[in-house]
């Protein structure tokens, strides 16, 4: 991140996504290694042959016990894999001049705002966004649609360090492009001077 920064600019906050989103995918990396071990004991005692004496023999034991991994680690890798992937992936920076939000790993993906041109940061709660003081907050820019960071976590004291961050902006001071300081009419280009180019 420290190379992406513009001169003068300085990381005041980074964080990912509020962790709530691994819940059940932790839940299911525990409990479905325990399932398929049951299972493939189940399996290896002669359970389906019990089941289902007229169809399943014990040749199929190692048939049912590659089936039953296979669809566990499927589940695993598909599943709580990805899920654990994608939150890590998702990246909020705050800056001294730019909100940047960064996502995706194999195909990656940015957005940034400059905090010149928010108007106003609102933030939304669900009731268990509240109860983990996680959140969304919505950036005002004036173009059409909204700008919205999901699921932050520390939501209000992440909107305050958005404020305070805009609040020390130096006034108007563009930080993108160059700024002409001297406005008399000599020193601007003949585009700009009032009447443009003389013709000669």
């Amino acid at each position: 991140m420290r190379k992406d920064l513009l001169p003068g600019e300085q990381v005041i906050v980074e964080t990912r996504q509020q962790a709530r989103m691994l819940v059940l995918p932790a839940l299911a990396f525990i409990l479905l290694p325990a399932l398929a071990a049951y299972a493939c004991a189940w399996i290896v005692k002669g359970g389906p042959q019990r089941l289902l004496p007229a169809v399943v023999t014990g040749a199929w034991t190692p048939w049912l016990l590659g089936l039953c991994l296979a669809i566990a680690a499927v589940i695993l890798c598909g599943y709580s894999l990805r899920r654990a992937l994608t939150w890590r992936s998702i990246r909020y920076t705050l800056t001294s001049r730019r909100i940047i939000a960064r996502f995706g790993m194999l195909r990656r993906g940015d957005w940034q705002v400059s905090l010149a041109a928010v108007r106003s940061v609102g933030v939304r709660q669900g009731l268990l966004q509240r109860m983990l003081r996680s959140g969304n907050i919505s950036l005002d820019t004036g173009h059409p649609g909204e700008t919205v960071l999901k699921n932050v976590p520390e939501v209000r004291k992440f909107r305050s360090f958005i404020l305070d961050a805009m609040d020390d902006l130096p006034d108007g001071e563009i930080f993108e492009a160059d700024v002409l300081t001297d406005f008399s009419d000599e020193a601007l280009p003949w585009e700009l001077r009032e009447g443009g180019r003389d013709e000669r």
